[in-house]
């Protein structure tokens, strides 16, 4: 590896865990376009040293809960309009119906997701709140968060950008919270652009919502979305952006790398799928920035390449339902469970199911919930095979 990484200086040094700046990993990239082995041979190699040769995901249910929106991005299917039939507004009996399922399937993953702060702009939203008891779409969501915890499964949600005291009442019931940066670029919510009329998606927004979850001690995901517009620059100085978040907070548990794809019936239906050579690099280069980091791609929209990223530096694949479909990608399917521990072993790893939060961040979880976690993890904070196969 030593006579590989000196054919690039600042590949070198990456490599000793030297912490370089912008130009520097632009410098990586550029000479990866010309020869990506180099590149891939050193995300390899820091991820075998850093993780080993097992590759974790989370079996889960995709609780669908309120699909309502205030912000509207141009590359975005999973928001509903009032009048749409794929509108979602889940009672807790529904839920609960959910849950029980899951349970019997053995999934261990309650990811609760919505649209972001539905209720400011629909009244409807606000009515259907009130119908279930609750003023607040967070605080509907922190009582699904119980109703999970007493049919077996552990929650981890994403509802966009929450307030801290929000977020505080969540982590009583979240193993974990969710919030992607998808881009630290304001370029991207200028007119024109697929942020422009998603006022969450502000970056301001998104970094103080992540850094306020580094506050208050909660396991964070987070993640970047490439494909969308960006240059190859934005979306390294938003790795960058997470990398310092977590050496100031430590509190970032994984990062994704999530490939866009378009969908018929939003504005970029005619754009162009992230390239995955693209996001290959940008995995590579994800592991150089954060060696230790967990990282992810999610294989359902990869169906037939996900493979090729196990030695482009992940070591996740996320969650993945044997109940529920993605509703964010509904087009993609997710992987069979089984086809995917035959492909980690074909090429040499381990399939191992986690929690939705990483054993290195387990310290984290308020005692009440890593009791709960005991009954079915194994010695290494990780979900017993006999349960989840």
């Amino acid at each position: 590896m030593s006579d590989l990484s000196l054919k690039s200086e600042y590949l070198s040094l990456a490599l000793e865990g030297k912490m370089l700046d912008i130009e520097e990993y632009l410098q990586i990239y550029q000479e990866a376009l010309v020869d990506p082995a180099p590149l891939m041979a050193a995300a390899a190699h820091l991820r075998l040293r850093h993780k080993g040769t097992d590759v974790t995901f989370s079996k889960k249910v995709f609780l669908n809960v309120i699909n309502l929106c205030r912000d509207t991005c141009t590359y975005c299917t999973y928001k509903a309009e009032p009048t749409q039939s794929k509108l979602s507004m889940m009672s807790t009996d529904t839920i609960d119906a959910m849950l029980m399922s899951a349970a019997e399937h053995h999934c261990v993953e309650a990811l609760i997701v919505t649209g972001e702060r539905p209720e400011e702009r629909y009244g409807m939203a606000k009515r259907w709140l009130k119908e279930q008891g609750f003023e607040s779409t967070p605080e509907y969501l922190a009582h699904i968060s119980e109703r999970a915890l007493e049919a077996g499964l552990f929650p981890h949600t994403n509802a966009g950008n929450l307030e801290p005291d929000q977020m505080r009442e969540l982590a009583r019931t979240n193993v974990s919270l969710g919030v992607m940066l998808e881009n630290s670029s304001t370029r991207l919510t200028q007119r024109g652009m697929p942020h422009y009329l998603a006022p969450s998606k502000m970056p301001a927004e998104r970094i103080r919502t992540i850094q306020n979850g580094g506050r208050l001690r909660i396991p964070m995901t987070t993640g970047i979305l490439i494909g969308i517009g960006e240059t190859p620059q934005e979306a390294i100085e938003s790795l960058i952006s997470i990398r310092d978040m977590h050496r100031e907070y430590g509190h970032i548990q994984e990062v994704i790398i999530q490939n866009f794809q378009p969908k018929p019936d939003t504005a970029m239906r005619n754009a162009e799928p992230a390239q995955e050579w693209y996001q290959r690099m940008l995995v590579a280069m994800c592991r150089l920035i954060m060696p230790e980091m967990n990282i992810q791609v999610p294989p359902n929209l990869l169906p037939d390449t996900y493979h090729t990223h196990l030695n482009s530096g992940i070591n996740d694949w996320g969650g993945i339902s044997p109940v529920t479909p993605d509703f964010v990608n509904p087009e993609f399917r997710w992987p069979n469970i089984n086809n995917v521990r035959r492909v980690c072993d074909t090429h040499g790893y381990t399939l191992r199911c986690r929690f939705p939060v990483y054993p290195e961040f387990i310290h984290m979880v308020p005692p009440i919930l890593r009791e709960k976690m005991r009954a079915i993890s194994d010695s290494d904070g990780l979900v017993r095979e006999s349960y989840w196969l």
